[in-house]
């Protein structure tokens, strides 16, 4: 049984009671007895007493009647236990989760990212996380998406760490950079730029690109790019996630700017480096500053940091 501070729970503006009276009530119910009950309680019998009779005379009803030397429910008293009952049960299951959620050595992170860290460095980074910390006891919940969605998720405190791109005037978030990575030209099989060993901006913007949607991380270092070089690129289709992207090169809708994933080894595609690049993507762990944050996403914050500075 877990015990609370005296809180007051108001049921009506005349009717209020705290939850100490309702576990008294309910070891009371439970003993039928004032002074076996006080004895289990540790507190007085008067105590007890005066705790009943106050919650009686809240509720407006006798909620025991004496039985020989002890006390039984009424028929009111029967029926208040029903939700007395259900009430505690669900504040102790409560109070339990929320210990367990957000415990020293036991707990769960919720974990936000973008689409390329999906398949390598955030799965590689959990996985030496939990390998170094084995006697903790933590789960992480995955959620994949875009810049946008990953910022707004921290705000709402569905996601305790996001790693992401930059979002400009995000004054409330806490960027830590934690890795970059360099764009290549994506063609499709036997595109005019697949027989370059590299190519520049000026070659890439003489074809129609897929570029990514204006809510991505990755569009503002691709805009800046076109921009610094004063080229302007045909844009033919836009879209917001990089396997999709790379989906749509191998069909020939255009070509694309974009991190070296994977994937782009499964398709029907040529990667072909990029000279002069003078933009490079960074990507960063975000935290929302103005929120409270458990102990296990804290040590695991300072994981990622420590990581990250051991490598450079």
């Amino acid at each position: 049984m877990i015990f609370y501070k005296k809180e007051k729970i108001a049921f009506r503006k005349e009717i209020e009671m705290n939850l100490n009276q309702l576990h008294y009530f309910s070891k009371l119910a439970e003993v039928e007895h004032y002074t076996k009950a006080a004895e289990e309680l540790k507190i007085s019998q008067p105590s007890l007493s005066h705790a009943i009779g106050s919650l009686e005379k809240e509720l407006g009803t006798r909620l025991f009647k004496k039985h020989g030397r002890g006390v039984v429910l009424t028929k009111y008293g029967k029926l208040f236990k029903e939700y007395v009952d259900n009430a505690l049960y669900s504040l102790d299951t409560g109070v339990k989760k929320i210990r367990t959620m957000t415990g020293q050595t036991e707990g769960v992170i919720e974990l936000a990212y973008i689409y390329t860290l999906g398949s390598g460095f955030v799965p590689q980074l959990v996985s030496d996380f939990l390998r170094t910390n084995e006697e903790l006891k933590v789960h992480f919940h995955f959620t994949v998406g875009n810049t946008s969605e990953i910022i707004q998720g921290l705000k709402e405190e569905r996601f305790d760490i996001g790693f992401c791109s930059m979002a400009e005037g995000e004054n409330d978030i806490q960027f830590t950079p934690v890795g970059k990575e360099k764009l290549v030209v994506v063609t499709p099989k036997g595109h005019p730029l697949s027989y370059e060993s590299a190519v520049d901006l000026r070659q890439v913007a003489e074809y129609p690109q897929i570029f990514y949607t204006p809510n991505s991380g990755l569009r503002p270092v691709v805009d800046r790019m076109f921009e610094q070089a004063k080229l302007q690129p045909e844009i033919a289709y836009e879209i917001e996630e990089d396997g999709s992207m790379a989906g749509l090169v191998a069909q020939n809708f255009g070509i694309a700017l974009m991190p070296q994933i994977p994937i782009l080894r499964q398709l029907d595609v040529d990667v072909i480096p990029l000279r002069n690049q003078n933009q490079k993507r960074y990507f960063y762990m975000a935290q929302d500053r103005t929120k409270y944050q458990p102990p296990l996403v804290k040590k695991f914050a300072e994981y990622v940091k420590h990581s990250v500075a051991s490598r450079t």
